[in-house]
């Protein structure tokens, strides 16, 4: 009942008033941000939504464009700066999907949305990830956030997709605050940003060798 006719109103609505109230906030980083990445203070990229249709994501840009001699960008830890991990760590980077939600494309709650390159790496299972609209924040987000490997983010985003309710998204909202107040698992141990998920291709390269 809630997941078929409350949960998009409630969206809709709550995505609509933190956007008006965070309106300043929003200004000042896309100032900012465009002062530090010395351009767009903005990262658009295509991801697979609800039943894997694909829409623009728009983040607050975290890392520069920084190139070397050869035209090639630079590796991650050299072009994610003191402003990018600070944005990330907060959780900063996140707010333009308020206007995503707000189209439709995503929910406040729900598993966060990924790269379309992983379509074809998916489990039948892990595909049922997208019977729902991604999420700003997710079940996986507001308990391991990304201290854990993809089979473990995977799992909870399903448990998700089983057990949609209002009491669980409040629950995840309230989560997703206080871990994100810790600043506790921002990234994978030993890495500037995630791994690439290989999933079913990794099995087949396995295989070939």
């Amino acid at each position: 009942m809630y997941a078929k006719f409350f949960k998009r109103p409630l969206d809709f609505i709550l995505s609509l008033l933190a956007l008006i109230i965070l309106s300043p906030v929003l200004l000042l980083l896309t100032v900012i941000g465009a002062i530090q990445m010395q351009g767009n203070p903005f990262f658009t990229q295509e991801r697979p939504g609800r039943n894997e249709k694909i829409f623009k994501l728009i983040k607050f840009r975290s890392m520069t464009n920084e190139k070397d001699k050869d035209g090639n960008l630079l590796p991650d830890h050299m072009r994610l700066k003191r402003y990018g991990l600070f944005i990330r760590s907060a959780s900063l980077d996140e707010l333009p999907e308020l206007i995503n939600i707000l189209k439709g494309d995503m929910s406040i709650v729900g598993p966060r949305p990924l790269l379309v390159k992983y379509l074809d790496r998916y489990t039948p299972e892990q595909h049922r990830r997208h019977e729902v609209r991604p999420g700003l924040t997710g079940l996986a987000m507001a308990t391991v956030r990304n201290s854990a490997g993809w089979d473990k983010k995977f799992e909870l985003d399903i448990k998700y997709v089983d057990n949609i309710s209002f009491l669980m998204d409040l629950k995840i909202i309230f989560w997703t605050i206080a871990i994100v107040f810790k600043r506790e698992g921002i990234n994978e141990p030993g890495e500037a940003t995630n791994s690439e998920f290989m999933g079913i291709l990794a099995e087949k390269k396995s295989e070939e060798v």
